[in-house]
């Protein structure tokens, strides 16, 4: 902790000064004119205090060394057990601007426009648990200076001929794209990170250990160079459209292609060291069962990303509620013939049982993580290390078949397949129907019937997967972070 020069008590950050506060005395402080002893030399490293969730292995940080009692990552409430380490030195920080009442407010108006969302989430219980944290972030800054010699070509007809002009374009580029930044933690999906960008990097500060007082932190575990090429292709494709913008060349095919490693070489583009920064998100975790859903908001704008599971009888009830005007405005107005309602049910049927599928799609690819980098990043590594003599490493797949569906049904509930089978069923009843073409209409009638209940128990199964797909597998994280009353 970093004690008050006047009465020793704990000096927290406070967002509405942007500076040190005492908690007693209210005495503040220039955040950079208070430190720790061991925090006192320029070193590359700062030392912290990591506090482990024994519930999910999570792992929060600290500058302050009371025990925290919330898990911010997987919504335990326990004891965390501590320990001493040494973390690397981020360059800049940007503040938390956001303050928890704001923060809430924003929460509040975003939920506002989920009617279905489940009351807890609702609960003021809920939203008093959001956490300050410091997420990490590789910060890197591109350069394009010197002459650029590029070949185009305009191909127009005329009568019976195609005729094509080659030129030879040069200029000189002098460009620069700075703070470009990507998420640095494996344990923070990348997902959640670029559904809250951007933050304004004007704010930008050097890094002292007390802007983290009373706040948690997560610690970098992603090498740089992950998305360095992802930030020379930003550069290199804003130039090229920028070259292209001008009238002269509009239409002209050049001959450097996007993305392409002849771009990079023709517009001498450079990428400096990377920084790692800090940048602030208030953070909520809602547990229910083995999952955890998450809302995070911007500590700096205030922008809101949320995972909203959906109430399963405010569902129900809202649908009844707009149903029964439909049926009686369509009776009012249409007379379908039983053998037109028996189809629109097989079609019905078939949409719901690939719209089901797609969903247990999703989630498959959503637990395994695959559209996070730097998560499959870590895996890499990690099998990396078991081909260097801790066994064979994993084979890293991001295809998913029925097989691998029908696999997983067997050992998790979340891919139990009864929507899909209740959607075959129906399908089966109405094509069986239509093909045996009976005379009388009650054997219509009672396939329709048949077939909407399949639907509606689809429908439902449907919106169970949702909800899963909402929410995320319990974190095994190795995260940072600090103390929940700020």
């Amino acid at each position: 902790m970093y004690e008050c020069p006047n009465c020793g008590g704990n000096l927290k950050f406070d967002i509405s000064s942007q500076l040190l506060k005492c908690d007693y005395c209210e005495t503040t402080q220039d955040p950079y004119h208070v430190t720790k002893a061991q925090d006192a030399e320029e070193n590359d490293v700062f030392d912290v205090t990591v506090f482990t969730c024994p519930q999910c292995g999570g792992e929060i940080m600290s500058t302050d060394t009371s025990a925290a009692e919330f898990c911010s990552f997987c919504g335990a409430s326990t004891i965390l057990s501590s320990r001493i380490s040494r973390e690397l030195r981020p360059a800049q920080i940007i503040p938390f601007k956001q303050t928890r009442e704001a923060c809430k407010k924003a929460y509040i108006a975003h939920m506002k426009r989920s009617p279905f969302a489940p009351d807890e989430l609702k609960d003021e219980k809920h939203i008093d648990s959001f956490r300050g944290i410091y997420m990490p972030y590789w910060s890197y800054d591109i350069s394009q200076e010197g002459p650029v010699f590029l070949k185009g070509k305009k191909s127009y007809t005329r009568g019976d001929y195609t005729y094509t002009d080659e030129y030879d374009l040069s200029g000189r580029i002098d460009a620069s794209y700075n703070n470009l930044s990507y998420d640095a933690s494996s344990s923070f999906a990348d997902s959640i990170s670029e559904q809250i960008a951007p933050f304004n990097v004007k704010d930008k500060k050097e890094f002292t250990p007390s802007f983290l007082s009373g706040f948690y932190a997560d610690t970098s575990d992603v090498d740089s160079d992950l998305y360095k090429n992802d930030a020379i292709e930003i550069a290199n494709n804003t130039s090229y459209d920028n070259i292209r913008k001008v009238p002269a060349f509009s239409d002209l095919k050049l001959s450097c292609a996007k993305n392409s490693f002849a771009m990079t070489t023709a517009f001498h583009t450079w990428c400096d060291t990377p920084r790692h920064v800090m940048y602030p998100v208030w953070f909520m975790s809602y547990r229910k069962n083995n999952r955890v859903a998450y809302a995070t908001v911007n500590g700096q704008t205030g922008k809101v990303a949320a995972d909203i599971p959906v109430d399963l009888k405010k569902y129900v009830l809202g649908s009844v509620l707009l149903a029964l005007p439909v049926f009686l405005l369509l009776n009012l107005f249409f007379t379908i013939k039983p053998k037109t309602v028996l189809a629109f049910a097989g079609v019905l049927a078939i949409a719901t049982f690939f719209i089901y599928m797609t969903e247990m799609s999703k989630i498959f690819h959503r637990d395994k993580r695959h559209d996070d980098r730097g998560y499959l990043y870590r895996q890499a590594l990690e099998q990396e290390s078991q081909k260097d003599g801790r066994g064979p490493a994993r084979k890293s797949d991001n295809s998913i078949s029925l097989k691998d569906l029908l696999a997983f049904s067997t050992t998790d509930k979340n891919y139990r397949m009864g929507g899909a089978l209740s959607a075959l069923a129906a399908i089966a009843v109405a094509a069986l129907i239509w093909l045996l073409n009976p005379i009388s209409d009650i054997w219509y009638y009672a396939g329709t019937i048949l077939s909407f209940l399949g639907v509606l128990f689809t429908v439902m199964e449907i919106i169970k997967k949702y909800n899963v797909l909402a929410t995320r597998r319990l974190p095994q994280f190795d995260r940072s972070g600090g103390d929940d009353r700020a």
